[in-house]
């Protein structure tokens, strides 16, 4: 266990390393796309420099997280802070959601305007220019990033925030080089609305994932049913009922069980070894390093009350 702690430890410093490298990136390239923004008119541009700011607030919330998360389990929050990643990315998915509402209402009443004899105009050449830097900047921040999406959902949140303004820039891109060729200036607004759309299944997806956490939902990836049988196949054991598997955060998956064992293991002195072995079989099987087990007697279910899983 000890070692699983050091490896935690060092695997959420190497993720706090990863999020100040993004937020530079992502900082440094949000002062350019605002000024291009302002520059040419474009309000694809500036949705996505909109969406760049809330990807920067959201690293910034999440290298708070990750800071919040690493300090050390006490008697009042016995399992430490590591929830703080999940209201991280749960911020995040807030975030997501009202810059797609309002780049889309933005990008709605202007082709409005368009359609009424309102024209905007844009300087397409340098709304490209901008565009290319911003997805340079984009791929070079996910890069970074990429190596801690797997494990972390405060790292994940982030992720996908700039995977949606690569995908963004690719939008200005598009639209730019449609207004250089055809002087289609509505495709811009239309860009902005495309941008928009891609924002919110992201959003949606990390915060279901967030409420399958705070719910203390099973990991999407276990299967209850196949670790019990898996302990039913422990030497000794009868009976597992009470089963329990939740996420203190994303890749922390947490195991507690009632066991029924025969009664020689308690004669015997095995109990030790049985819990050692237990232990084993979700470490080994089911990459559960945090687990609790109550030895029980066989036929202790049915003195209990309540239900048994």
């Amino acid at each position: 266990m000890a070692h699983s702690h050091d490896h935690s430890h060092a695997h959420g410093a190497a993720n706090r390393t990863r999020l100040w490298i993004a937020i530079a990136i992502i900082g440094a390239f949000l002062v350019v796309q605002v000024v291009g923004a302002v520059l040419t008119g474009s309000l694809a541009l500036l949705a996505d420099a909109g969406h760049m700011s809330s990807d920067l607030i959201g690293l910034v919330v999440a290298l708070v997280a990750a800071f919040v998360a690493s300090r050390p389990a006490t008697d009042r929050q016995t399992y430490g802070y590591r929830r703080a990643e999940v209201l991280g990315a749960l911020v995040n998915g807030v975030i997501l959601t009202v810059v797609a509402v309002t780049v889309a209402v933005s990008a709605i009443t202007r082709l409005v305007e368009g359609g009424s004899g309102e024209a905007h105009e844009v300087a397409g050449g340098g709304m490209l220019l901008v565009g290319i830097a911003g997805l340079v900047a984009n791929i070079a921040a996910m890069l970074v990033l990429r190596g801690g999406a797997k494990d972390s959902i405060n790292l994940r949140g982030a992720y996908l925030e700039v995977l949606g303004d690569l995908i963004g820039s690719v939008l200005v891109i598009a639209a730019a080089v449609v207004i250089v060729l055809t002087g289609f200036d509505a495709a811009d607004p239309i860009a902005s609305i495309g941008i928009a759309v891609l924002i919110v299944p992201r959003a949606i997806s990390l915060l279901r994932d967030v409420v399958h956490v705070l719910f203390e939902s099973a990991p999407a990836d276990t299967d209850v049913a196949e670790i019990r049988e898996h302990l039913l196949g422990t030497p000794g054991v009868v009976a597992v009922h009470d089963v329990h598997v939740w996420q203190i955060t994303s890749g922390q998956p947490v195991f507690s069980a009632h066991v029924e064992v025969e009664p020689d293991v308690f004669a015997s002195g095995r109990t030790g070894a049985l819990l050692d072995a237990l232990g084993g079989c979700l470490s080994e099987h089911f990459d559960v390093e945090h687990s609790t087990f109550q030895l029980e007697p066989a036929g202790r279910a049915e003195q209990e009350q309540g239900s048994h899983r």
